[in-house]
């Protein structure tokens, strides 16, 4: 009575909400732009990881000793390859994000993405020295310390961008017979002129006080990106996403919440990992993926195992049908088949595996017990593997291993007591 009760609450209130956050154009452009920097992600990660050598003697194993020369001979293309994708993330996000609020406008996107790009290279790139000999500026915050300010240009050069073009603001008619090309171009002159001339007084104003936007921003806020990477918030956060799921809310919902926060820190940490400096964050993607949820939603790999040699016919089916999915990651054929969701006997490790994951996975972390993450190959990397790529530390699968086997501790004596009532069903 009491779950139908907060199921009906939950449906009445809060699922309403979270389709308009997943429906919400500014959150959804975001959510489809992460979504969409995977490629760009795995690529960078590759030549992260065989710039990340770990350290050898004259007594070391020959390949790690090949591997060490072959990073350090070649330590200025594997980190430029890097930097210019996946540390490189900021810009691809302000592309990104122009993008589909374009398709949502239906515009067409190709003069804001570039009024876009030009905003954020005066916005967040330091030029140095500029010359016949040579231009140099410091791009350093194109990494993830930029996504919020390419976020916000992403979005306020798109939306006056549509606001002027609906009003045919400034609009610069050509006579029939010009090029749809030059017609496009000159219709698209003064929003232009009004957007980038913004983004120069910005500029300006930043130079004058000898520092750039994204750092006064990064200044403003760096307080509250430490909260976000704290443990009080991993926690919150995580119980969040696992609640969502449990009442059939997709954690695309918080999409656009969370990927910022996640990829961002990932791309911090690659970048200070190819400076060869401490990594500064821990609450990133792969962490998230390969330390929290293993499994999926609900970390549910564990259930999957135990669940394969359950006395129920049911059980041991859906178990070892989702046993695979979940190795890579992908929860829902547990979660619909056993069924997880809006069940109240699996309500307790359903939301607390992943929240206990992730307590033991930071505080490891925070420690120094375990090695951070820099690295991300893919959502689908079974978790033991994944761990250890993402860190290039033995000891993060061991952590993994472990927290599986705690995660099949805390989901069995539930799965005992909802296969006592299947049996019961299925004897009858």
């Amino acid at each position: 009575m009491e779950t139908t009760k907060i199921t009906s609450w939950m449906d009445k209130h809060i699922t309403p909400f979270a389709n308009k956050m997943a429906n919400q154009r500014h959150l959804a452009a975001i959510r489809d732009t992460f979504m969409t920097l995977l490629p760009i992600t795995l690529f960078g990660s590759i030549f992260v990881i065989i710039g990340a050598a770990p350290p050898v003697t004259k007594h070391s194993n020959g390949l790690l000793i090949a591997w060490s020369h072959f990073a350090q001979k070649n330590a200025l293309t594997l980190s430029w390859l890097s930097s210019v994708s996946m540390s490189a993330m900021s810009v691809f996000i302000c592309v990104g994000i122009t993008y589909f609020l374009c398709q949502h406008y239906k515009e067409n996107p190709l003069s804001p993405i570039m009024f876009s790009l030009a905003g954020f290279f005066m916005l967040v790139f330091d030029p140095k020295k500029l010359g016949f000999t040579g231009n140099f500026a410091d791009i350093s915050y194109w990494d993830g310390r930029g996504i919020i300010i390419a976020i916000l240009i992403a979005i306020l050069t798109t939306e006056a961008y549509h606001a002027m073009r609906k009003h045919d603001f400034g609009r610069i008619k050509m006579p029939k017979g010009v090029p749809s090309a030059l017609s496009e171009s000159f219709a698209s002159f003064v929003p232009a002129l009004v957007i980038l001339a913004v983004d120069a007084i910005i500029f300006i104003i930043c130079q004058a006080n000898h520092t750039t936007a994204v750092k006064a921003i990064y200044s403003f806020l760096s307080p509250s990106f430490k909260v976000a990477d704290s443990l009080p918030a991993t926690i919150f956060l995580t119980i969040l996403v696992q609640l969502f799921w449990f009442f059939g809310i997709h954690d695309a919902a918080l999409a656009g919440i969370l990927g910022p926060i996640r990829d961002g820190n990932l791309s911090i940490n690659a970048s200070a990992k190819l400076a060869g400096k401490a990594l500064p964050r821990i609450f990133t993607t792969p962490f998230w993926v390969y330390f929290v949820i293993i499994g999926g939603c609900g970390s549910v790999l564990a259930l999957a195992i135990i669940m394969s040699f359950s006395k129920s016919k049911q059980l041991k089916t859906v178990g070892r049908v989702g046993l695979i999915p979940a190795l890579f990651g992908i929860s829902e054929p547990m979660i619909f088949g056993t069924p997880l969701m809006l069940n109240p006997i699996f309500f307790i490790p359903f939301i607390f595996t992943s929240t206990v994951n992730a307590i033991l996975s930071y505080l490891s972390m925070s420690f120094g017990l375990v090695k951070k993450t820099f690295a991300l190959f893919s959502w689908q990397m079974p978790a033991p593997i994944g761990a250890f790529l993402s860190t290039m530390d033995w000891r993060a699968p061991i952590l993994v291993i472990l927290l599986i086997v705690i995660d099949g501790l805390m989901y069995y004596p539930f799965m005992k007591i909802y296969e006592r009532s299947l049996l019961k069903e299925e004897n009858s």
